[in-house]
């Protein structure tokens, strides 16, 4: 697509892939894509504009016209994400916009509106771009392919962790009963499923910290 270098790590929710691209990123000096915000965002947006989720050309007008940015953090703290230039990095992280995320990510014409937008955040001097098509749909060129992944039930206990580090009282049972749920969903989807790239590199983080994910993702990308 261009000349650009692109590292795309792709995964399931919960897998640590967001952290790790950030910190990449940072490491790095590349930008940012975190893909699956922008899912996250079309669903909000179309909530607070009351657009239902089966209503395709209402959601289609929503993802063509989301005003997004992103920006860095400290380490070990997600991105920040504005839309309409207001900070919504909790709201879009919430479990119920998570899974509002993953029914508008089904909808072909929804990822169709959202593939150029996408693909626009490859800038000088390289990006590191997360989500569950990055390997397979939007970079299918780019020379680092990651597919970074972890058993349900440790994903479900890192969400637990973050939440309860958070103040929110929730069941882990619960959660992993969505996760199970949403892995469903995104991996039997007709549109872009998720799945590793037939050239990525997959690293199961299971009961890895997050450095030592950091360095295995570093090494695939030949910067270690």
């Amino acid at each position: 697509m261009t000349d650009v270098p692109v590292i795309a790590i792709d995964g399931p929710s919960g897998s640590g892939k967001g952290t790790v691209t950030q910190m990449l990123a940072r490491r790095l000096g590349y930008h940012l894509l975190d893909s699956g915000a922008l899912y996250r965002l079309t669903a909000l947006a179309a909530q607070r504009q009351g657009v239902a989720y089966d209503d395709v050309d209402g959601l289609v007008r929503v993802a063509g016209s989301l005003d997004v940015a992103f920006q860095p953090t400290p380490p070990g703290e997600p991105a920040r994400v504005l839309l309409d230039g207001q900070d919504v990095t909790a709201e879009i992280r919430t479990e119920t916009c998570g899974d509002n995320a993953s029914k508008v990510a089904v909808i072909q014409p929804v990822r169709d509106a959202l593939l150029q937008r996408q693909r626009d955040f490859c800038q000088p001097p390289g990006l590191v771009a997360d989500g569950r098509d990055m390997g397979t749909v939007v970079f299918p060129d780019a020379p680092v392919k990651i597919f970074l992944t972890a058993s349900a039930e440790e994903r479900a206990r890192r969400r637990y962790q973050q939440l309860l580090d958070a103040g929110v009282d929730v069941s882990i049972d619960a959660l992993l009963d969505e996760i199970r749920a949403r892995d469903d969903r995104d991996m039997n989807r007709a549109s872009a499923p998720l799945r590793p790239a037939d050239d990525a590199q997959v690293i199961d983080s299971t009961g890895l910290s997050i450095e030592e994910v950091l360095g295995k993702v570093m090494a695939v990308a030949g910067q270690a």
